[in-house]
């Protein structure tokens, strides 16, 4: 995500490596950060589905009688797991298994993108001084817990330590770059160019598997005044694309309800993503206008918040229409039809 680092230690008076960021030391600092804290964001998602994924699946199942009620339990869930993409690949897997229908599974997934907004807003706080604390309290629950959901909670906690200690570590590594010229150029360039910050936005999703990573921190570093609002309202708009493509990968040998549910979450991504690129500047400054006096991380966090609630309210009153275009372009198989009647039998409203 940086620029010309090889470039970062040579400055106009003589090509001195004390006035510039170290290219070396930055390098080892993001690496280990980020290590950190992709570690953190794992064991806590191992530990949350260990702890929550069975009351997510009775969630799931149980409240998504029609759209309206998949979007308050998409949204539920998602928050509770602290990741769209494990809500969404656990109601694929629920679509495939025909315990809930692919019409079922469209309010979830529309849910999943607001409840997954929780994390950056959370980042926003600026806990990541507390990080020790978790560090201390996970370690305690983990040597002290006896039974395995003691353990679980353990390892959540500690994660969630581990995951703010990363970003901390990458936010000290970055502190060079504040009066960093061509860092300082670059990020004005993705403020100026939306679609260049969304492709950076995208990329970066994909090489770490995680919208929600993204998103922390993206506002972690605009905290500290080294991201402006239009560049990371950009890479956010590219984090939301991004993320779809465990999603994709996830529908690969299932039923063809499982793969409408996955093409509409990559479908809605993708269509108000680029909405979203197009009217950046309004969200932009809509974001500022309900922000206030707040920093530009909280900014950032409130513009994903702003994206995410506008971009399901536009598409809820089209969901039984879409699901009507996608089941005549990804017809049932014949193994599938049987199943298909079963679940039309069962007078679920869209």
């Amino acid at each position: 995500m940086l620029p010309a680092l090889g470039h970062a230690a040579t400055t106009e008076g003589g090509g001195q490596g004390a006035a510039g960021p170290e290219p070396f030391q930055i390098a080892m600092g993001l690496i280990a950060g980020l290590v950190l804290f992709l570690f953190g964001v794992s064991r806590l998602a191992l530990a949350l589905k260990a702890l929550a994924a069975e009351p997510a699946k009775r969630l799931l199942g149980k409240f998504t009688r029609n759209r309206f009620a998949g979007v308050l339990t998409g949204t539920a869930a998602t928050t509770l797991l602290d990741s769209s993409s494990v809500t969404i690949i656990m109601v694929i897997a629920l679509v495939d298994a025909g315990l809930i229908s692919f019409v079922q599974s469209l309010g979830v997934v529309l849910g999943s993108n607001i409840g997954t907004t929780f994390g950056a807003e959370l980042v926003a706080f600026q806990i990541s001084k507390y990080a020790p604390v978790g560090l201390a309290a996970g370690a305690l629950l983990l040597a002290l817990g006896r039974s395995e959901r003691w353990k679980n909670a353990g390892w959540v906690v500690f994660g969630m330590g581990l995951l703010f200690f990363g970003l901390d570590l990458i936010e000290e590594t970055m502190t060079p770059f504040k009066n960093h010229p061509p860092f300082l150029r670059w990020m004005q360039e993705l403020g100026k160019n939306p679609i260049q910050g969304a492709a950076v936005g995208a990329l970066f999703t994909m090489l770490i598997q995680s919208s929600s990573g993204t998103m922390a921190i993206v506002v972690t570093l605009a905290s500290q005044g080294l991201i402006s609002l239009p560049a990371g309202v950009a890479i956010m708009l590219g984090a939301e694309l991004g993320t779809v493509s465990d999603t994709l990968i996830a529908t690969i040998g299932r039923s063809r309800q499982a793969i409408r549910t996955g093409v509409f979450h990559f479908l809605f991504n993708l269509i108000t993503a680029t909405l979203g690129v197009l009217c950046a500047s309004q969200l932009v400054s809509l974001s500022r206008w309900i922000s206030g006096d707040a920093n530009v991380g909280r900014q950032i966090a409130n513009a994903q918040v702003l994206f995410n609630v506008l971009g399901v309210l536009l598409f809820i009153g089209f969901v039984p229409l879409i699901a009507r275009a996608l089941k005549v372009l990804i017809p049932d198989r014949r193994t599938d039809v049987a199943e298909g009647l079963n679940q039309g039998a069962a007078g679920v409203s869209p």
